[in-house]
């Protein structure tokens, strides 16, 4: 069915929610019974079509909505406005989560998010992925899964645009080099907050904080508890949580506390992780928590225990001794064939063929700034740095931005495609006012602003101040070894 036929046709093009084979749309409305229905069928084989839900509250009466699960067992929602534009935004969410199957409710809860997108008139997919962890290849396939189903259901857009945040940003610059140079496919790119460094390099500042904080709190294992290398993360068979992860945390720096009510000590250990680590005081629980389930996972279950990581040849410095720091510091080197890997996996060749535009919070304290100037170095090491616009703006946060500078950004790259005006990060900006008319979530973006190079925020280590960190070479001659990168 073509775009250009009325939303009638389209809404009548997908049967009743009691013909499809589940009903998801009870899922998609909070009810847990039929969710766990909906897991039951899927455990037989089954999969499911679009079958018509319930919308976010915002869209109710805006667009219709339509959820099901693919054949690889991923949970999708997809969005139509009633006055659609003709054109898809496909959804990379960010994570990665760490529950083992597909999560029926994160597609759901990523369009209410992003309900931005088609009230500016663009239907909208995402794709919950088919498991959770890590895996960067598995999520841009599962995202371009989404996408044909939709073109299954109500024909090719017009155009599509992939939009990923946070991880989902590392998924969707994947998805541009894998599937985007297919005529058709994707037209354009918006990453926003996104992981550009890739897997390699990306993860390397919590590595440091990892070994950092052991070196000073020195329970994380503690003495008394099973030894094993930090690269790890956390044991394999651990039984620790993540509110005894912050219970240790704040036995040892007190950053749950009130600067008054924390002993000297704790003050001190806090003080040195962060000038160490350059993690902001406000995320430093959360950059913890990811090196050590998240690293559990990558290590444990992605690569069959191998350690992708290393810090050997790293300098600390920051702390009110560095010299004791540096020689009582955990120290390791990373197995070749993990980094092949995980870079396999995750890492960016450059290789862009289709317009992308970066909308990045410079005070970010999850993805750090300095990821755009990684994923800049990467195109222009390809020669591919035409096809990248870079905006910045003064929000500090990660998950969420505004709701106008999400309507700027994709204007701008819709702009772009449509008639080959490029757009400028001043455009951009002075275009913001009139979105925000509608949504009067404010305009902060700064023109003017460039971030240094990935290495004056993270630590390179040995070998690591090249980009790409992956060739496209390297890519080709990696994909001809069998079982390389990590397993869907």
């Amino acid at each position: 069915m073509d775009w250009t036929r009325t939303h009638a046709l389209i809404r009548r093009s997908v049967p009743p929610a009691q013909q499809r084979r589940t009903a998801l749309a009870a899922v998609l409305a909070g009810v847990l019974t039929v969710g766990i229905l909906v897991g039951a069928s899927n455990a037989r084989g089954e999969t499911t079509g679009p079958a018509r839900a319930d919308c976010p509250a915002d869209l109710a009466g805006r667009a219709s909505c339509y959820s099901g699960r693919d054949a690889d067992g991923a949970f999708y929602t997809i969005a139509v406005p009633d006055h659609w534009n003709g054109s898809l935004v496909v959804h990379a969410h960010g994570g990665p989560d760490l529950a083992a199957d597909s999560d029926p409710a994160r597609s759901l809860d990523d369009l209410r998010r992003w309900s931005v997108m088609v009230k500016e008139g663009y239907a909208w997919a995402g794709s919950s992925y088919r498991r959770g962890g890590y895996g960067t290849r598995m999520a841009a396939a599962d995202t371009e899964s989404v996408r044909r189903l939709f073109v299954g259901e109500f024909g090719r857009p017009r155009r599509t645009y992939v939009h990923g945040q946070s991880w989902g940003g590392n998924v969707a610059a994947k998805v541009v080099e894998t599937y985007g140079r297919r005529p058709g496919a994707y037209d354009g790119a918006l990453l926003t907050n996104g992981v550009l460094a890739g897997g390699s390099r990306g993860y390397d500042y919590r590595v440091d904080l990892r070994v950092v904080y052991q070196y000073y709190c020195a329970n994380h294992p503690r003495p008394t508890e099973q030894q094993y290398p930090l690269w790890q993360g956390l044991r394999a068979d651990s039984t620790l949580t993540t509110a005894g992860l912050r219970d240790r945390l704040q036995e040892c720096t007190g950053y749950a506390s009130a600067p008054e009510e924390r002993t000297a000590l704790q003050q001190r250990h806090l003080d040195d992780i962060l000038a160490v680590t350059g993690v902001p005081e406000r995320t430093l629980e959360s950059h913890l928590r990811f090196a050590t389930f998240t690293f559990r996972d990558i290590v444990h279950k992605r690569l069959g225990g191998r350690n992708p990581f290393g810090n050997q040849g790293v300098r600390y410095s920051g702390s009110h001794d560095d010299e004791a720091l540096n020689a009582g510091v955990e120290r390791f080197a990373p197995d070749p064939t993990a980094v092949r890997d995980l870079s396999y996996d995750s890492d960016l060749t450059g290789k862009v063929s289709i317009p992308v535009l970066i909308l990045q919070a410079i005070d970010d304290p999850t993805v750090f700034v300095e990821h755009t100037a990684a994923y800049r170095a990467t195109l222009e090491g390809a020669g591919r740095d035409g096809h990248l616009v870079r905006t910045f703006t003064r929000e500090r946060e990660h998950s969420e931005l505004s709701d106008a500078e999400y309507a700027a950004s994709i204007a701008a790259l819709d702009a772009w495609v449509r008639k080959g005006s490029k757009p400028t990060p001043r455009s951009v900006a002075e275009s913001c006012g009139a979105f925000d008319g509608t949504y009067g979530t404010g305009c902060f973006f700064d023109p003017g602003y460039r971030p240094g190079p990935y290495d004056s925020r993270v630590r390179p280590r040995p070998g690591g101040l090249e980009w790409p960190a992956m060739t496209a070479g390297q890519e080709r001659e990696w994909s001809r070894i069998e079982g390389v990168g990590i397993a869907p």
